[in-house]
């Protein structure tokens, strides 16, 4: 009988906590998405640049309200190394370990009005999204426009056409501040997919460069840094729904600076075998180094529970 109460309890406490994240989302969406309209509609680029400010403030408030909703539950404790001398008016491009769907919450918990609100790359398809593709939109996503390689083999005239219309999407952002994440694993981590990539990490999956590459290609030279973000948790990694009904969730984010090369802004990495090698070695290095990092952090963290 106690088990099914504490069972009881603690769903209801999800509910709750999930409860009120829905409730806060969709509390922003709503002037969010009534101002992308305005965006939409007026033809003056000083007013959309004031609205593109607003949007940037409401989200920003949307993530300082899931994280006293979360502070409320009292399950998320997190650590975070390297984000004194961050600028809320810069340009960062934010790579990041990808583990669970409790990454995102971390990441905008330790940046939010640290550095710019975040932007994720969306495929261009997702801009007619009902509701959601006019709210990214106004949000300033960067949309990117890819085509396969076989899709390029039947209309070669399309080669560098997708890269193009990406830069054209990242033209706007070389007058308003722009944080711009990319979770270069391409999904999220586990012991099954290392196997079957056959990673050469203990704890990542190999990097794939495209994403990184079309970024720094399109805005590398307005970039101010990259942000290396090493994400660890501890006690294992954690679920959103644990994370709702209580679990106790702790994170240690350690943040490097880096500077953006300029070699890597200026190459064809779908034309130039060279540079795709001389990325992907860079990339490795990085990764090899994050890697290194995880043990260190997760070894410290075991030291210091043991000694507490």
């Amino acid at each position: 009988m106690r088990d099914l109460l504490a069972a009881f309890l603690r769903n209801l406490r999800g509910l709750i906590v999930f409860g009120g994240v829905t409730i806060n989302t969709l509390f922003w969406f709503v002037p969010i998405f009534v101002l992308a309209i305005f965006k939409l509609v007026l033809p003056f680029k000083i007013f959309r640049r004031s609205l593109t400010r607003v949007l940037m403030a409401m989200g920003e408030n949307w993530i300082s309200c899931n994280r006293l909703i979360l502070a409320g539950g009292g399950t998320l404790h997190w650590k975070a190394n390297g984000i004194d001398d961050l600028r809320k008016e810069g340009w960062y491009l934010v790579l990041a370990n990808h583990q669970t769907w409790v990454d995102i919450l971390v990441l905008q918990t330790i940046f939010n009005r640290r550095i710019p609100f975040l932007k994720f790359f969306i495929k261009q398809e997702l801009i007619w999204f009902p509701f959601l593709g006019v709210a990214w939109w106004a949000l300033d996503m960067p949309f990117m426009k890819r085509y396969t390689p076989s899709y390029l083999a039947k209309h070669p005239e399309k080669k560098g056409k997708d890269l193009e219309a990406t830069q054209r999407a990242c033209q706007r952002f070389s007058d308003t501040p722009t944080s711009v994440i990319n979770f270069i694993e391409g999904t999220r981590f586990s012991e099954q997919k290392r196997n079957d990539r056959q990673s050469p990490y203990d704890n990542l999956l190999p990097p794939r460069a495209g994403g990184i590459a079309i970024a720094l290609s399109s805005m590398g030279e307005i970039f101010d840094a990259i942000l290396d973000v090493t994400i660890v948790y501890p006690d294992g990694v954690p679920k959103f729904w644990g994370l709702c009904c209580g679990d106790r969730v702790q994170v240690i984010a350690e943040v490097r600076r880096r500077a953006i090369e300029q070699p890597l802004i200026h190459g064809d990495y779908q034309g130039d075998r060279v540079f795709r090698r001389q990325m992907h070695q860079w990339l490795g290095s990085i990764w090899l180094e994050k890697d290194q990092r995880i043990d260190a952090l997760l070894r410290d963290s075991q030291s210091s529970t043991r000694v507490a």
